[in-house]
């Protein structure tokens, strides 16, 4: 992290809930001060990514991917930018996992390309995931993962954090507490309060008591800010799907989220309860099912579990297959089932699809686009409602969110994971809980809050972050460059200039010459773009007095003419400079290559005297 202070107040980047005043807005007291930034995970809900700071060592929580956007094409996943970490790397002594989501522990093969781990820590069914994905990529052998459990502490010279339990869509969710020079900082991962779960309960009581002794700054999960109540209890759930079980006729297809391992074990044991015998579709979903096995989350004998091949020996109503591609994804298994080209199932007259999950924003047209084509081809679909109650969030609504407030009581908040509007009415909450307006820190990946003698602010510098792009395997960052060149074509077009000169003289033949395309209309621009041409040609016959390169020519055209552009247009089109040599220069180029190829073969040859 650089040194150096910026004169700005705040980034532009940087907001505040409320008027950040010239006292609070300090510089970094590096060495003393205690540091708190997001590299993802802010703005947005995916790459899940923070840090923790003091001195020479940082603590990283979470190390997650985000899945594109449909416009976001030949985009496979989208990760942080790692090069802070990679220039800091000897002061990293932990990654620390709060549970095995994609959104927290799918950047971690990308991640150890660039920097080598000494050791990861993670609860038993997240150490399971990432050892699989690790393996994959052959890179387990790279870094020792450590189970943690709620009593396990890790310290280091500056921190000491421990855990405690919290509840999710996800056996071994934990959040952490953090104890660091200039106070306690609690990490919530993603929870939510149910009273009565399947599995492991939150930790109510040490919650309490860890605001009993007093936090500083609370870092708490935002996801459903905006979502009023209480959330539906797992165990309603599973009596719902229990109901749809034995009244359906025919064949059950049940597709969910393939890491919610909780809920695939609630449909097995209701298949198991119904006399049905379970296949299970789809790659993550089969990996979830073989971890959950082996870990004794999900307890159904092995001689419940089917192949595809035997799905047409059995009864339709002694069959329930559970599969992927809940949110509509074009290669899952249930698109597959819907558009007719899986291998096993066709759909048959009397099927029954239920979605035990909702469409995560962004993802409804794909999901009605699978249901419409199931109804279609004459499945009956039945999708989640709140008379149903097929599907509950794994994530606090409001009135749990105002309990976690409400047990550990922060002097400071900063809401984390979720987007900017969700992280607004998540301070909006803390504030109606009794947190100061004040002291609600809304940040963005890259901000650094500073903790120093139990206070807070949102510092002036700020670490350098951005998406970066993964074709395939490829975290280089050579796929964002691609992608951002694509956005800009398809935003404001390119300009090439084409330029004739004679090399030998140091001179320009005439005067330039511009095209666009796709940025503006030629025939009703000519004014704008023979002034570019006049500024072009001045900046080069300026810079062409003196000696120069074909490279300093060309960022002589980009520096001059693009400026210009915005200024008229406040437009930003790709400038692409061309730069044509007489022939005759050009010939005289390659003789002096020539020559000069000549005169080093023999001076190889030419034995010492």
């Amino acid at each position: 992290m650089t040194k150096e202070t910026k004169t700005t107040r705040r980034s532009p980047q940087a907001v505040r809930y409320s008027e950040i005043s010239q006292e609070t807005a300090r510089t970094i007291n590096y060495g003393t001060d205690t540091l708190v930034y997001a590299l993802g995970g802010l703005g947005e809900i995916g790459k899940n990514m923070y840090c923790f700071e003091h001195d020479d060592e940082i603590i990283i929580v979470d190390c997650g991917v985000l899945f594109p956007e449909d416009d976001l094409l030949g985009v496979d996943y989208v990760i942080p930018d790692y090069s802070y970490l990679v220039k800091n790397r000897e002061k990293i002594k932990a990654l620390v996992i709060t549970h095995g989501h994609e959104d927290h522990i799918g950047g971690i093969p990308f991640f150890l390309q660039s920097v080598h781990l000494r050791e990861i820590y993670a609860a038993p069914f997240a150490k399971a995931l990432i050892e699989k994905k690790l393996e994959e990529h052959r890179m387990l052998r790279n870094v020792t993962i450590k189970d943690i459990n709620p009593d396990t502490r890790i310290d280091t010279k500056y921190f000491h954090i421990g855990f405690f339990n919290t509840v999710h869509s996800m056996p071994d969710s934990y959040g952490l507490l953090i104890n660091t020079p200039n106070g306690r900082i609690v990490e919530t991962g993603d929870f939510k309060f149910d009273l009565t779960p399947i599995g492991v309960n939150s930790d109510y009581q040490k919650m309490a008591y860890i605001g009993q002794i007093g936090v500083t700054l609370l870092m708490s999960d935002s996801t459903n800010s905006s979502v009023p109540g209480f959330s539906v209890s797992e165990k309603k759930v599973a009596q719902a799907i229990n109901e749809q079980m034995r009244k359906t006729p025919g064949r059950l297809l049940i597709s969910t989220f393939a890491s919610n391992v909780l809920r695939l074990n609630q449909i097995l044991e209701a298949a198991v309860a119904c006399d049905r015998k379970v296949a299970v579709f789809g790659r993550s979903m089969e990996n979830v099912c073989e971890i959950g096995k082996k870990l004794g989350v999900i307890k159904i004998p092995d001689s419940s579990f089917i192949s595809g091949n035997e799905l047409n020996t059995l009864p339709a109503n002694k069959i329930c297959i559970v599969c992927t591609g809940s949110q509509g994804e074009p290669m899952a298994a249930l698109s597959r089932i819907a558009n007719g080209t899986h291998r096993f199932i066709k759909i048959l007259p009397g099927d029954t699809v239920l979605f035990s999950s909702n469409p995560i924003p962004g993802n409804g047209t794909s999901v009605s686009a699978v249901v419409n084509q199931l109804t279609r081809v004459g499945a009956n679909v039945i999708t989640n409602s709140p008379l149903t109650s097929f599907h509950t969030t794994g994530h606090a609504p409001v009135e749990e969110q105002k309990l976690m407030l409400n047990l550990i009581k922060p002097k400071f908040f900063m809401p984390m994971h979720g987007e900017y509007k969700m992280l607004v009415q998540h301070a909006r909450t803390a504030e109606e809980t009794g947190v100061p307006k004040d002291n609600c820190l809304i940040c963005a990946n890259g901000d650094i809050v500073v903790l120093r003698n139990e206070e807070c602010f949102i510092a002036n510098e700020r670490v350098q972050t951005d998406a970066i792009y993964v074709d395939g395997n490829d975290a280089t960052g050579l796929s964002t460059s691609v992608i951002k060149d694509r956005r800009i074509l398809a935003e404001n077009g390119l300009v090439a200039v084409i330029v004739a000169i004679d090399s030998r003289y140091n001179k320009i033949l005439c005067r330039p010459s511009i095209v666009s395309r796709g940025f503006v209309y030629i025939k009703d621009s000519q004014t704008l773009l023979k002034e570019a041409e006049l500024i072009v040609y001045e900046a080069l016959s300026k810079k062409m007095q003196q000696r120069t390169t074909f490279s300093e020519l060309k960022n002589c055209i980009r520096s001059s003419l693009e400026p210009y552009l915005y200024k008229k247009t406040h437009r930003n089109p790709i400038v692409i400079p061309v730069i044509l040599n007489q022939k005759a220069a050009i010939e005289e180029i390659k003789a002096k290559m020539g020559k000069a190829k000549t005169a080093k073969s023999r001076t190889t040859r030419t034995p010492r005297q």
